[in-house]
């Protein structure tokens, strides 16, 4: 596979113009969503020198999700929703980058699991040109991640399992603290078939085969004791994907 993109320009051209946009994909968060909005809002504004917005992806929620995203959009600045009538993490991430007019897309778990002081190092190289796609990593030198001893079973033993059947290098496929330029995102994205939580991993399986830079970021996690994900259905979904891309000949590496 050839994917091409400007390697050195730098998607920085006013510091007053829109540059970040960070999607909060969510599904029946009305509790946690406030919170997560307003924590981000405030540290966008405080710490994030250029124009930035936050996207509230609300995919097919069945409670009043999508109510209180419109309620914060009016209530906060550079805040806007967008609505999906199905199910589907990849497919809400999907949309509303391609949709995004701005250089540098991210995302992030509404629980905020991840400490934000991670978010201006993961988004700097993009920015700079220094890099193509950016990921937080619980697993990389330097990282602190507070979790149950079965999750930490699954994460390491998951990761492992790309490295042996794909060959992959990165360190972290599925933390929920990614950002990518929006150049690359638009050449990567047609080509990415999984529209639920593998979307993650197809996404930079596609990027490292087609030699871009990925820049890891180590982060401070703390997971979320009430977290949505079906780690059953979630572990089964990834070994399909696994599979998909084995079969495809998108997850071996190019000689």
């Amino acid at each position: 596979m050839t994917l091409t993109t400007a390697a050195t320009a730098d998607p920085v051209r006013d510091s007053t113009a829109l540059v970040l946009d960070v999607v909060i994909p969510v599904y029946n968060e009305e509790r946690d969503l406030p919170r997560c909005v307003r924590r981000l809002r405030e540290h966008l504004t405080a710490s994030f020198p250029y124009g930035s917005r936050i996207t509230i992806a609300d995919n097919a929620s069945t409670d009043t999700t999508l109510a209180v995203a419109h309620a914060l959009a009016r209530e906060l600045t550079d805040v806007r929703v967008v609505h999906l009538p199905e199910k589907g993490r990849g497919r809400a991430l999907h949309a509303a980058w391609r949709a995004s007019p701005a250089p540098v897309v991210a995302y992030m778990d509404v629980d905020l699991s991840t400490d934000l002081a991670a978010l201006a190092p993961l988004v700097a190289p993009l920015i700079a040109g220094r890099a193509d796609v950016a990921i937080g990593s619980r697993l990389a030198r330097g990282a602190r991640v507070v979790r149950g001893l079965k999750r930490e079973i699954l994460s390491r033993g998951y990761n492992r399992l790309l490295r042996a059947t794909l060959g992959v290098r990165f360190s972290d496929a599925q933390c929920g603290f990614k950002a990518v330029r929006k150049d690359v995102a638009d050449r990567l994205l047609p080509l990415v078939g999984d529209t639920g939580w593998f979307f993650d991993t197809e996404l930079l399986v596609l990027a490292e085969r087609a030699g871009l830079r990925i820049h890891e970021v180590p982060v401070h996690w703390v997971d979320d004791p009430d977290s949505r994900v079906d780690i059953l259905a979630t572990v089964l979904a990834d070994l399909r994907g696994i599979a998909r891309l084995r079969r495809t000949g998108r997850g071996k590496r190019a000689a």
